[in-house]
């Protein structure tokens, strides 16, 4: 699993049909405590995530496993909202 934060909605009108009803969100994944990672990912959300939640993800097989049906199409799934994150300092 990884540690997110959603930081926007994605809207596809033409998709794989088996991606209707799916909620997807962007997401910038956490390097470390205080900074992201580059680039963004595109997560289905199973959580009902929104806009600057903290986000646990989970990526691969493990993603399709927490949707309801198995065959949808996807490699990112937010699976939960974290309402508290505590990191010890090394």
């Amino acid at each position: 699993m990884e540690i997110g934060k959603v930081v926007g909605n994605v809207w596809a009108t033409r998709k794989d049909e088996k991606l209707c009803g799916q909620k997807l969100l962007v997401v910038k994944l956490l390097k470390d405590k205080e900074t992201y990672k580059d680039g963004f990912l595109v997560a289905a959300d199973n959580a009902g995530a929104g806009n600057g939640d903290l986000v646990l993800i989970t990526k691969g097989s493990a993603a399709r496993e927490s949707l309801e049906h198995k065959s949808v199409p996807v490699d990112a799934t937010i699976i939960g909202v974290i309402d508290s994150l505590e990191v010890c300092d090394e």
